[in-house]
């Protein structure tokens, strides 16, 4: 087996599952070469996945989640990203903002998001046809995070147009073009600082700018590192679980009729088999900090270890049929969402961005059928589709 985890081309379609599945069988803990690197161990079973992303004290967050370090000019004053911390640092600035993503208010919020992604299918239904990605599935999370700190909406959308290009691989992009869309990113937060010590209101941005860590307010670059975590991972799951998972339903249409026939019934053990299904982050590194041994092989100091969440996923040392997507499972104890102290912070709410929009999209979106090819994300980070054209029978708006 060809093994390559790292070429954006092997990702042209979604994850590389023969490539998982040869891992998982043959070498679960495996030693992969980087072109311009010294190597990472690609971790693929749900096992190990599981115990990496919850062993902070042998695996850690620094320097980097991302295969490639960073390069030492890129420093940010010398600040850090939350995600790219461990506690209990990371357990602080988590802190800040974990109050906005508990069950509690997330539940509170219901309401507001069934009224978005009505609005976002008014916007579509009565042409007959759309881009699912851009005008429907990647509306709502840039709607939500815009509406979570205090933004308008349509600059939601703007800022979802950069983080597309922040996840594609710089090998299918021009050079430098990803480090312009941080910079656009961070341009656009000064603008948000600005008005937020101006016009201070009761939103996520600037109860961050209020807050104090050690008796200190945040410093600017803190503050972009924030708004660029929250920005770019607010959008992540809830659009390309949602194009993909709909792309995977219409695929088996017998599947699809199946929940339709008891949406709210079934759709919350739907969502959470799409969940799995789809894995809309491939993979999280972290960096070993002693010697340890993982299964077979011998960790150093150093190394780099790689979890590829999509893997574990389909591992049927955890999961019956793995491959296939089964809208009844239970249990299904996926780890989409990661398991340990990084478990994602948004999961409450994009679950029910989710909920919303497969709600409105599979009552009101009728007869809907990909048009044309799909095309994914250039990237080996971020599972997704970044257009797909669907036709249904045009329909009337709703209040």
């Amino acid at each position: 087996m060809d093994i390559d985890l790292i070429s954006p081309e092997r990702f042209a379609h979604g994850h590389p599952h023969d490539q998982y599945d040869w891992l998982r069988a043959n070498a679960p803990v495996y030693w992969h070469a980087e072109k311009n690197g010294p190597g990472f161990w690609a971790v693929t079973s749900y096992e190990h996945v599981y115990a990496v992303d919850r062993d902070f004290q042998n695996f850690s967050s620094k320097p980097t989640v991302m295969i490639t370090d960073p390069l030492s000019e890129v420093t940010y004053g010398g600040f850090e990203m939350m995600l790219m911390t461990d506690p209990p640092k990371h357990t602080v600035l988590r802190r800040l903002v974990r109050e906005e993503f508990l069950p509690a208010p997330t539940q509170g919020r219901i309401p507001r998001m069934q009224q978005l992604a009505r609005q976002i299918v008014n916007d579509v239904i009565e042409r007959g046809a759309c881009d699912f990605v851009t005008q429907v599935a990647g509306e709502m999370p840039s709607y939500v995070i815009a509406e979570l700190m205090g933004l308008p909406l349509d600059d939601g959308r703007e800022l979802y147009k950069l983080t597309e290009i922040i996840h594609t691989s710089p090998e299918a992009q021009k050079p430098g073009e990803g480090a312009a869309a941080v910079q656009k990113m961070f341009e656009y937060g000064m603008g948000v600082i600005a008005e937020k010590r101006a016009r201070p209101k009761d939103d996520l941005a600037t109860k961050l700018l209020q807050a104090e860590v050690d008796g200190h307010k945040l410093h600017d670059m803190e503050f972009l590192l924030f708004f660029l975590l929250l920005v770019d991972a607010g959008g992540d799951t809830t659009r390309n679980l949602l194009s993909a998972g709909v792309l995977a339903m219409l695929q088996e249409p017998e599947k699809l009729a199946w929940l339709k026939a008891d949406l709210p019934g079934r759709l919350p053990v739907a969502r959470e088999e799409l969940l799995r299904w789809t894995t809309p982050v491939i993979y999280m590194r972290r960096t070993a900090t002693h010697d340890v041994a993982l299964g077979d092989a011998q960790v150093k100091a150093g190394d780099k270890v790689v979890m590829f969440f999509g893997s574990a996923n389909r591992d049927a040392a955890k999961f019956d049929r793995p491959a296939a997507l089964d809208l009844a499972r239970t249990p299904n104890e996926h780890i989409s969402f990661g398991n340990g102290p990084h478990n994602c912070l948004g999961q409450h709410i994009a679950r029910i961005e989710i909920d919303a929009v497969l709600v409105e999209v599979l009552t009101r979106m009728q007869d809907l059928t990909v048009a044309g090819d799909v095309s994914w994300l250039q990237s080996n980070f971020i599972a997704g589709p970044t257009h797909m054209n669907v036709t249904f029978k045009p329909g009337n708006r709703l209040a």
